[in-house]
């Protein structure tokens, strides 16, 4: 790195744009990056870019560590996470204060969501990595016992989103190191600064070198080198779906194993009998998380007609009281978006919808005066548009609502499932069977009732149809980066086994 805030040094003591096993180092691509703070424009830090060859030490370095970390007892595996928690929760707030600085977050959330719920699943795969599971032992044909071992895949090649750079991070590293894996993880180059934390305090958790790599560069570059790799056995990815498209594509040329959690388009369902007030107050939180930047965002509100009306005029007020401001000030409600190229992206969007006679209730642009310096969106929401429109069908990721009416419960179930995407949605009703029933037939991999977007490190999170496949999370991402192995014991000690005369001689 060749220049960092001040505060950012004090608070993330960066030594450098990578780490590689173990030591600090310097990307050697001969590009650099600039990270702006997209609250204020100002200048935080340049990275120089890691190339291929960074990622050929990275790859070589993991796969150096792996037999002496697959080999590890779980007991050890799981002491060193533990270990882990208890640093980063001793760095929590610097933790905060560099992820607000670099991706515009509003400390409250940081400090309330991201770092805590990052601490929570390190804590969470402590414990996991004591409970890796087979089958148990048996004679299934009587003359062999049989058992099911467990092991890691290998070397993982991670490419992690700038959305939740602290918390994709320990989603990525976590579940594959916990299994025995070790792993090469490329965050976002535009938020790199906690990951790199993060790796700080995987080596001072006693966690061996080479184990966790952390690599700052570009997808076109470290992405694809990563993805090509013959030393990588598996690739974890969360981004777009169309990037998710490439990255099945180059794995599959070296026969990698795939996890992908891809983009979001979560609907948010809201029948007749619904409670408004918590149907209301729960869009709008859930619409505006992060400033709309979330794959499980709720993003577009179907509601039943005798509550439409109500409904818009209720979260119209309830947005109206939303504060931007200043991400680091306590009493802030939204940021920043993360850039302002993001910025234009989503307003781009609100825009066309206009053009094609939508109606923006409020919201619909970037404000003025002391916050134009920034990357901010005012809180939008939409009217007034037609299913097949791409502000109801594609992800923005952006603090944008749109809402359609829908008159039966099957119009209703038939509308959430009408994109292409399938990562997560809500339903809204005092109805136990409409609850039931819209469980079972959205189709999303997490269906939340009377709430959007809570998540928990004991529950499995990840996508269905164009939102991807595989676990984030729980015991069930295991399942991800384990590889299951048949091992069969001959008991009997016979020479001559009875299947033989197939292949000579007779019985």
């Amino acid at each position: 790195m060749t220049h960092v805030d001040d505060k950012a040094v004090a608070a993330a003591q960066i030594l450098g744009s990578a780490h590689i096993a173990g030591t600090w180092t310097d990307g050697t691509s001969g590009e650099f990056h600039e990270i702006f703070d997209p609250a204020t424009g100002e200048h935080v830090v340049t990275t120089a870019l890691a190339g291929p060859a960074d990622v050929d030490r990275a790859v070589s370095a993991a796969t150096a560590a792996f037999p002496e970390w697959s080999r590890a007892t779980p007991a050890d595996r799981s002491s060193a996470l533990a270990r882990l928690a208890v640093l980063v929760g001793e760095r929590a707030e610097a933790y905060a204060e560099v992820e607000t600085v670099q991706a515009g977050k509003p400390i409250k959330l940081t400090r309330e969501f991201d770092v805590p719920g990052s601490i929570d699943n390190i804590s969470f795969y402590s414990g996991a990595a004591r409970n890796l599971e087979g089958k148990a032992s048996g004679e299934y044909d009587g003359t062999h016992t049989s058992s099911v071992r467990r092991e890691a895949v290998g070397v993982v090649g991670s490419i992690a989103p700038w959305n939740y750079p602290l918390q994709m991070a320990v989603w990525k590293i976590l579940p594959a190191i916990a299994a025995g894996n070790t792993i090469v993880l490329k965050p976002a180059e535009i938020t790199p600064l906690t990951s790199l934390m993060l790796a700080d305090d995987v080596r001072a958790a006693g966690i061996p070198d080479g184990v966790v790599n952390v690599l700052t560069g570009r997808g076109r570059v470290v992405g694809e080198a990563i993805l090509a790799h013959p030393g990588v056995r598996m690739v974890s990815f969360t981004g777009s779906t169309p990037v998710g498209t490439r990255v099945m594509q180059v794995a599959a040329q070296t026969v990698k194993r795939v996890h992908l959690e891809l983009g979001g388009k979560a609907p948010f369902v809201v029948f007749e009998d619904a409670d408004l007030e918590a149907a209301v107050h729960g869009a709008v939180a859930g619409s505006l998380i992060n400033s709309g930047q979330d794959c499980t965002a709720a993003t577009r509100a179907y509601v039943q007609r005798p509550l439409y009306d109500a409904f818009v005029a209720g979260v119209a007020d309830v947005m109206g009281t939303v504060r931007l401001g200043d991400p680091r000030d306590a009493a802030t409600d939204q940021g920043p978006l993360v850039s302002w190229d993001q910025r234009e992206r989503v307003a781009a969007y609100v825009e066309r919808a206009r053009g094609y006679g939508a109606t923006v209730v409020c919201g619909g642009r970037a404000p003025g005066g002391d916050l134009a310096k920034g990357a901010y969106y005012e809180p939008t929401l939409v009217v007034d548009v037609a299913q097949d429109s791409e502000i109801v069908q594609e992800e923005l990721f952006g603090p944008v609502l749109v809402v359609l009416p829908f008159d039966t419960d099957d119009d209703g179930i038939a509308l959430a499932n009408d994109t292409p995407f399938g990562l997560a949605a809500s339903a809204w009703t005092r109805d136990v069977f409409r609850a039931m029933r819209a469980s079972r037939d959205i189709q999303a991999g997490c269906v939340w009732i009377n709430d959007h977007i809570p998540i928990v490190s004991d529950m499995p999170h990840g996508g269905f149809k164009g939102s991807g496949f595989g676990k984030d999370m729980s015991q069930y991402s295991f399942d991800e980066y384990t590889q299951v192995k048949h091992v069969s014991l001959e008991v009997t000690g016979a020479a001559r086994k009875d299947w033989h005369r197939t292949v000579f001689g007779d019985r």
